[in-house]
């Protein structure tokens, strides 16, 4: 029993760690948005600071990185993931926010069938139709007059942050025959460079302010951001090497209870009826997504 527990449990504790950490990630970002650093300067610091420590004990990634251009559209993916997600969070209702960010399976299926050209089954067009209708409970105006757009930045950075995830994803099955280091630094290098890239672009059109001066509140935050994330993504990568993708993605997506949870608890985010059966159905198009599809008869 022992030995069985160890196989499955810790490899699951390792991916709702890892779930954990992104739930709650809008706490500290929040906490170093209060002491003047930007979401995105935060995310360019951050991944920077990790692609850095990953490059040095991994030189033959980064090589690989740089001399295969494959690998540079899964640098744009995942900065555009995280760059989007952190700021959206930092800005908006945590709730709203990673419920937009969850239409993954909308997404997913689109983006499958134009890059791999997988078909559409009747099963995809299920879950195309739940994750439309969540969105549309979802972003449907409070006093029902216009139509169930996003409303403000925080929901277009959220949409746009899940159709990132979704892109990133169909590249790294993609690229599945690539060597798994060379993938995650390409991830942390693009999310560090894309956020440093609109950050600046802010900061020089007076959106946002420049980095403040060092000081060790926000330096001890940003550095104990680049540990936490580091811990995730070695979490991430050993509990998806033991457990079938499946079980995978259904333990990933306690991230949406823990980011629901920990933003009522501190009073961030606001749970109407709207909001909880438009989630639910998103919750139900991503949790039919994870059912392996039946074998096409040839």
């Amino acid at each position: 029993m022992s030995g069985a527990l160890a196989a499955r449990g810790l490899p699951a504790l390792a991916l709702v760690f890892n779930a954990l950490v992104w739930g709650i990630s809008w706490w500290p970002l929040r906490g170093l948005e209060g002491l003047g650093l930007h979401a995105l300067w935060t995310t360019a610091l951050v991944f920077g600071g990790a692609s850095a420590l990953i490059a040095c004990l991994q030189p033959q990634a980064l090589r690989e990185v740089l001399g295969q251009r494959q690998l540079w559209a899964i640098m744009l993916a995942a900065g555009g993931t995280n760059a989007a997600f952190n700021w959206a969070v930092t800005i908006g209702d945590v709730v709203r926010v990673v419920l937009l960010f969850y239409l993954m399976p909308l997404w997913t299926a689109l983006l499958a069938r134009w890059l791999l050209r997988e078909p559409f089954s009747g099963a995809v067009l299920l879950r195309i139709a739940l994750a439309l209708c969540g969105a549309a409970a979802v972003l449907w105006p409070a006093e029902r007059a216009g139509l169930p757009l996003p409303q403000s930045l925080p929901d277009v950075l959220g949409v746009a942050g899940g159709f990132f995830f979704a892109l990133n994803n169909v590249l790294l099955r993609r690229e599945a025959e690539r060597e798994g280091a060379s993938r995650a630094l390409a991830m942390f290098i693009g999310s560090g460079l894309l956020a440093a890239l609109l950050a600046a672009l802010l900061s020089l059109t007076h959106a946002a302010p420049w980095p403040p001066a060092p000081a060790w509140p926000w330096v001890a935050g940003v550095l104990g951001l680049v540990v936490l994330f580091l811990m995730s993504n070695f979490a991430l990568q050993h509990g998806a090497s033991k457990l079938p993708a499946n079980v995978m993605a259904i333990l990933m997506m306690s991230e949406i209870l823990f980011a629901t949870l920990s933003a009522v608890w501190l009073g961030t985010a606001r749970l109407t009826p709207q909001v909880l059966w438009g989630g639910g159905l998103i919750l139900l198009a991503a949790l039919l997504a994870m059912r392996p599809e039946p074998p096409r008869q040839g």
